[in-house]
C-alpha cells in the first residue's frame, strides 16, 4: 500500500514539473534546452578524450547509424533551416541515441579495471542528461507545432565489433551528434533572443 503511495507521489510530482514547464515561455525553454545540451557536449568531448578517441576516423556515410540523416553541414547552412525543422533534427538525434548509450553502457566490462568506473559513471550522466533533454524538447516541440514534432527514425543494428574499438566508434559518433545537437538549439537560441545572424 504504503509502495503505491509513494509512485502516486512521483507521478503527481512528474506531472506538476511537466505542467509548470508547459507554462514556461518558448524562449526560456529553448534556453534551459540549449544549457543542457551544451552540457551534454561536454560529457562526450571528456569522455573521447580521455579514451583517446578523438582519433576515430568517421566515415561521412557509414560509420555512424545517425549518418543518413541530412543536416547542415556548418553553422551557415544552419541559419537557413526553420526554427521547426532545427527543432525535429535535434529529437531525431538525440531519440537515435537512446538504445545506443544503454550499449555503451552495458560494453564498459571491457576495459580495463581503472577505466570502467570514470567510464560508467560519465556514461551514466550522459543518459541521464540526454533523458532531461528529451523531455524539454518534447515539450518544446509541443509549443512550436507539427513540424517541430515529426522525429525522423534512426534504426541501430548492433556490430560485432567488441572491446575498445566499439566503445571508441560509439563514443566518437555521439560526441559528433551532441555538437550537432548542440549547435541547433544555439541556433535557436540565438533566434528567440532575436540576435542578428552574424552574432549566433
Amino acid at each position: 500500500m504504503a509502495q503505491r503511495r509513494i509512485r502516486g507521489g512521483k507521478l503527481v510530482m512528474v506531472l506538476c514539473v511537466v505542467a509548470m514547464c508547459r507554462a514556461v515561455p518558448i524562449n526560456d525553454l529553448i534556453y534551459r534546452a540549449s544549457q543542457q545540451s551544451d552540457q551534454l557536449h561536454a560529457l562526450s568531448t571528456m569522455l573521447t578524450q580521455e579514451l583517446g578517441s578523438e582519433v576515430f576516423p568517421i566515415d561521412r556515410v557509414h560509420a555512424c547509424h545517425t549518418s543518413s540523416l541530412q543536416t547542415p553541414t556548418d553553422k551557415e547552412q544552419a541559419l537557413q533551416v526553420s526554427e521547426s525543422d532545427l527543432l525535429s533534427l535535434a529529437r531525431s538525434l538525440l531519440q537515435a541515441w537512446s538504445g545506443p548509450l544503454v550499449v555503451l553502457s552495458s560494453s564498459t566490462n571491457v576495459l580495463p579495471y581503472s577505466a570502467q568506473s570514470t567510464l560508467s559513471k560519465t556514461i551514466q550522466k550522459m543518459q541521464e542528461h540526454s533523458k532531461d533533454l528529451k523531455d524539454g524538447l518534447d515539450i518544446l516541440s509541443s509549443k512550436m507545432g507539427p513540424a517541430a514534432q515529426t522525429i525522423t527514425s534512426l534504426p541501430f543494428i548492433e556490430t560485432n565489433e567488441i572491446g575498445q574499438d566499439k566503445i571508441t566508434k560509439l563514443l566518437s559518433c555521439f560526441r559528433r551528434d551532441s555538437h550537432k545537437i548542440d549547435s541547433f538549439l544555439k541556433v535557436l537560441r540565438c533566434r528567440a533572443a532575436n540576435m542578428q545572424p552574424q552574432m549566433c
